[in-house]
């Protein structure tokens, strides 16, 4: 018990780290992120859009993450913005689009497109792990309950 709570711990604070990082990278260097933004190979009316919710969501799971009550939707929000930049680096990869820069923030936007494949892949390892953690804590907390109030 006490070992897989601290491994959720763990696994919270990485993503803690990254997602706050890269948030804070966005916010800081803004106008360079809006930049790689409307060059991507999608629409740039989406561009005010997702300029406000990559970095929102992160921060949001930052927050969902931080707290007990909460962090089965940090972890689940973490799988699926992971998932999703897994999927478009994939699609990068495979050389759908002609020339995409990365607007990754900070240090990250220096990795090459494989090694951001391995490091997506690695974070979206982490977040499944830390979601069925959290899933089996959440159903065991609840048999304990349940037990106890037939008793």
């Amino acid at each position: 018990m006490f070992k897989r709570q601290v491994l959720l711990e763990c696994i919270s604070a990485l993503l803690i780290l990254l997602f706050l990082y890269t948030s804070l990278s966005k916010f800081m260097d803004f106008k360079s992120f809006v930049d790689d933004m409307n060059n991507q190979p999608f629409p740039n009316s989406w561009t005010p859009f997702l300029v406000w919710f990559v970095p929102c969501s992160e921060i949001l799971i930052c927050i969902a993450l931080l707290f007990e009550r909460t962090r089965m939707a940090g972890f689940i929000g973490s799988l699926v913005l992971m998932t999703l930049f897994t999927i478009y680096t994939i699609i990068v990869l495979l050389n759908f689009f002609t020339y995409i820069p990365c607007s990754c923030g900070g240090v990250i936007r220096r990795l090459t497109w494989n090694q951001h494949l391995v490091f997506n892949l690695f974070f979206v390892a982490l977040s499944i792990t830390g979601l069925i953690l959290q899933h089996r804590k959440y159903f065991k907390s609840i048999l304990i309950t349940q037990t106890n109030s037939f008793v």
